[in-house]
């Protein structure tokens, strides 16, 4: 079994998703659950975890709508206002359905500081009563920060996307590489292995510039603590679906058959406590 932990849909408008800018032009248009499905047939993919593109409840609404549609669609990592005195309502009716796995915030646009103001960290405090994960979207320059937010919660489960863009560019892998190894002794922090091509040079990546980084990461976690991610469409300035897929396989093929499964399926399924489409719990 294989699950992409991260990836987006959208109903394309240049006001709503100005982050997608004039270099990004493959991504001016609608990305759609028919659309990924095909792609998830090409790449052998089983299931997916539907991440929110727009901080908008209206979005997290969407994504759920749509869970509700597509049993392919296994979770949703939503977005609600964790800096409202009034987060609690919002998460307490989004939480009533299965399927909201998550919430993130977009912290690489915030300045680095921003994780750790009191009334964010008071907001993160109502996830995990609602078994809620928190998904950590940051810069690599973010994670001394990140070290102290975390520590904040020590029983709230994370999950680090894309390895926490590293600055892959310019084949620099320190001071990322001992930052994500401490990040990673606390049990509780898990990393997806995503996002990777869109940090290198789009034009002129090449598998054996990633490694270091996938070597890294599956270092620090371990395979029962890192997931794959495709991070479509958002991949496709640099990678098609299939293509990303089989460079990450080619990342964990010296791992043994069980803890590739981990990596392909069990972490994200542990993790956010996905259930197939009958219902049934997933082995991992």
């Amino acid at each position: 079994m294989r699950i992409d932990a991260h990836h987006h849909f959208w109903r394309y408008n240049a006001a709503e998703y100005a982050w997608i800018s004039e270099s990004m032009g493959v991504l001016h248009r609608d990305f759609l659950p028919q659309h990924l499905a095909a792609e998830m047939q090409q790449a052998a993919v089983d299931g997916v975890v539907s991440v929110a593109a727009r901080q908008t409840v209206a979005e997290t609404a969407w994504l759920l709508e749509l869970a509700g549609k597509h049993d392919f669609i296994r979770g949703v990592v939503g977005w609600v206002p964790l800096a409202s005195p009034k987060v609690r309502d919002d998460l307490e009716r989004f939480a009533k359905n299965p399927k909201l796995k998550a919430v993130r915030h977009v912290l690489q646009r915030e300045s680095d500081d921003y994780m750790l103001r009191p009334d964010f960290n008071e907001g993160l405090k109502a996830l995990r009563p609602l078994g809620l994960v928190y998904d950590i979207l940051i810069f690599e320059r973010q994670l001394p920060t990140t070290l102290q937010f975390v520590d904040r919660h020590p029983q709230q489960v994370f999950v680090v996307n894309h390895i926490a863009k590293p600055r892959i560019r310019e084949n620099i892998l320190q001071p990322w590489k001992d930052l994500i190894l401490e990040l990673a002794r606390r049990p509780r922090v898990h990393c997806k292995l995503s996002g990777l091509v869109t940090e290198a040079d789009w034009g002129a990546w090449t598998p054996s510039q990633l490694r270091p980084y996938a070597e890294t990461a599956l270092e620090a976690f371990g395979p029962r603590r890192v997931m794959f991610g495709s991070d479509w469409p958002v991949c496709l300035v640099a990678c098609g679906y299939s293509r990303w897929r089989e460079v990450a396989e080619g990342f964990i093929s010296e791992l043994s058959p069980a803890e590739q499964q981990r990596v392909w399926a069990g972490t994200a399924v542990e993790a956010y406590k996905l259930a197939s489409p009958l219902g049934e719990k997933e082995s991992s």
